[in-house]
């Protein structure tokens, strides 16, 4: 039947709208949970390593999260640029999907050049949504890209409305944030943090420099890179500077000494130098990885002493799971 609009009054168009907007919510709304998927830094990598080696980092993004979801019903609905939108049929599916993804990712980058390794943010929402199986629309689509958006390296951030669906483990789990204010939303939304990396009261968040009593927190990332040179051409290679007083100690120190980096469910320490670094009392070769966890202790050139700390320890306390602090010797 054909509708002649312009023969409509206002009254009859208002009614028509209605009744639209009645019958698309029947027949195609659903509550779904949603996740927005972004690789971070890809406009500096392209510029660094070119169109081709950028398309290359942008494909391992979808490889794995295809890998990831496919085990949780998952589905790819749109991928436009850095970014990929997928919808699960649970709150819980999206969060373990993402969480799964995220270790891939970790697993993936191990043997690869720090420049080249892939990060990923992602945000997740469960709301209702129009959907015919294939187009999804609606208000909690933006939200959700929003949250996306918000979230931090290597980092998984959802609504409230998802934290609310998921399982007891997972809940007890997640962490509070400020609620995120987002263009086009009028109220706060309140958001939580998802950990990927499990038993993470074991793992370091934080190191203390004995010589110095200096407490550093890590950053939130898959590979956090210790040296003494803080940035080469403007470009910052090192995220923890290692630095002393005393000028002549601090040069025994390697521009580029060692990385932590987070492997599955823990940590490891790389040696990236020809001078010695040692983990709780054993020489880590140059490319070895060695497990970590809070309380380890790293001594470089004989000249620094660095402790591992983890959440449940304090910043002054000298406990260790490998070796005792042993001051060095004056200079």
């Amino acid at each position: 039947m054909e509708i002649d609009l312009e023969s409509m009054g206002l009254r009859e168009i208002l009614q028509l709208e209605d009744t639209l907007a009645q019958t698309l919510r029947r027949r195609f709304g659903r509550h779904t949970a949603l996740c927005f998927t972004d690789v971070v830094g890809s406009t500096q990598y392209f510029a660094r390593f070119g169109d081709q080696a950028g398309r290359i980092l942008q494909q391992r993004h979808l490889q794995l999260l295809e890998k990831s979801i496919a085990k949780w019903e998952g589905r790819i609905v749109d991928t436009a640029g850095d970014g990929a939108f997928s919808v699960f049929p649970s709150a819980l599916a999206s969060a373990e999907a993402i969480v799964a993804l995220q270790r891939d990712i970790a697993a993936d980058n191990i043997g690869r050049e720090r420049d080249h390794h892939l990060s990923v943010r992602a945000g997740l929402h469960w709301g209702s949504v129009l959907t015919d199986g294939v187009v999804v629309t609606g208000d909690a689509v933006n939200l959700c890209a929003r949250v996306a958006s918000s979230a931090q390296p290597g980092e998984i951030r959802m609504t409230k409305d998802t934290f609310l669906e998921l399982s007891p483990e997972l809940r007890r789990r997640c962490e509070p944030l400020a609620p995120g204010n987002f263009k086009g939303i009028p109220e706060p939304v309140p958001l939580m943090k998802l950990p990927w990396i499990v038993d993470t009261a074991l793992l370091p968040d934080r190191v203390r420099i004995e010589e110095t009593h200096e407490v550093i927190k890590l950053p939130q990332q898959e590979t956090i890179s210790f040296g003494r040179l803080k940035e080469k051409g403007g470009v910052q290679i090192n995220d923890i500077v290692l630095s002393l007083p005393d000028p002549v100690l601090r040069q025994q120190i390697s521009r580029w000494q060692f990385e932590l980096r987070r492997v599955g469910d823990g940590m490891v320490l790389r040696s990236v130098s020809d001078r010695p670094t040692e983990v709780d009392g054993t020489h880590a070769a140059k490319g070895a990885d060695i497990p970590v966890r809070g309380g380890s202790v790293v001594r470089i050139v004989g000249v620094m002493t660095i402790t591992l700390l983890s959440p449940n320890m304090s910043d002054d306390s000298e406990e260790s799971l490998g070796t005792t602090f042993v001051p060095s010797a004056p200079a």
